[in-house]
């Protein structure tokens, strides 16, 4: 009797041990690597790229995927143009990525062309339903979801604060580019703008260094006159240029994004372009974790900026109002 409680008792654990053996070797094994790509319309070395992928990166840690351990992430930078953007597209896609998070229109559409089935994330897109990227924000019925930039109204806006900082402008330069969408978009509300706060538009291409200096020299030789950037990958990868020749011809200029402000712009309004990408983070991980672009809205900005630059402003001869002065976000000293 002894002997058969005994037996009973060694069959007991030998059994729970093979139970229990299985789990605690799968808690051993390292996780499953998962592939991201990753598709930037900035160059590699330009310091605001670098800013966006670490807080890309940045929010991936947070959530549990470490780069080398099970998280392995592919990048290409520059794409800029259509047919940089679809090389750089067809060689993620053909690395066989879980997900792809990419920047800006052009790296979107190329990547839309290339696969519908990889899972796709944007960020820095004004009008996705309009591009042709989702069927509507709150179900992108399809491969592709992520973060608007901006909606086309404000645009508005900017015509709006070139006339409240510099009273006297009568007429407007408008940099944009008319090879992405948004460009056509952004212009058109600023023409409805214009009549009633009686400025004169002119637009400038933002895709070639000289065509955009040759143009703003012609605009300058004529006084009473301002810059809009439009919000564009052009524009940004030309910011340095823009801003210099804003400055030597004197001429009141107002940015989309509020970083064009702290390097040197005179004021800017629009969204910030780091924290998207740490947002952007987030729909990864819910991809990657099982769900569908499909199933997770696209998603706007939480909050829009007001950046002056009072350097610049004192370079130009400008006062700023007051009432300007009290609504800003952040004053540049």
């Amino acid at each position: 009797m002894q002997v058969d409680r005994l037996r009973r008792r060694e069959f007991i654990t030998l059994v729970g041990g093979a139970a229990t053996w299985p789990l605690t070797a799968r808690a051993q094994q390292p996780d499953r690597m998962r592939r991201i790509g990753v598709l930037m319309n900035g160059a590699a070395d330009d310091p605001q790229g670098q800013a966006r992928i670490a807080a890309f990166h940045d929010g991936l840690q947070e959530l549990g995927w470490t780069r080398g351990r099970n998280a392995r992430i592919d990048a290409r930078w520059g794409a800029v143009d259509a047919d940089t953007s679809r090389r750089y597209a067809a060689e993620l896609v053909g690395l066989a990525p879980d997900v792809i998070l990419a920047s800006a229109s052009a790296a979107v559409g190329a990547l839309q062309q290339t696969t519908r089935t990889v899972p796709i994330v944007f960020v820095l897109i004004v009008d996705p339903v309009g591009a042709g990227f989702v069927e509507t924000l709150a179900h992108p019925g399809g491969n592709i979801t992520g973060f608007m930039n901006f909606e086309y109204t404000l645009s508005g806006k900017w015509l709006e604060l070139l006339k409240e900082i510099a009273p006297g402008v009568t007429r407007a330069a408008v940099l944009r580019d008319t090879a992405v969408g948004s460009g056509a978009g952004q212009y058109a509300i600023i023409q409805a703008v214009a009549p009633s706060l009686r400025v004169e538009l002119r637009p400038i291409e933002v895709r070639d260094p000289g065509e955009i200096e040759r143009a703003i020299v012609t605009f300058a030789q004529t006084p009473n006159g301002g810059l809009i950037i439009a919000a564009s990958p052009a524009a940004q990868v030309h910011r340095d240029l823009i801003i210099t020749l804003a400055a030597r011809h004197q001429l009141p200029a107002v940015y989309p994004l509020p970083y064009l402000a702290r390097s040197g712009g005179l004021i800017a309004y629009g969204p910030d372009t780091v924290s998207p990408y740490r947002r952007a983070a987030g729909y990864v991980d819910r991809i990657l974790k099982g769900e569908k672009p499909t199933d997770l809205p696209v998603q706007a900005p939480t909050k829009y900026e007001l950046v002056l630059n009072m350097k610049t402003a004192k370079a130009l001869g400008i006062e700023i109002p007051p009432t300007l002065l009290a609504r800003a976000d952040e004053v540049i000293e």
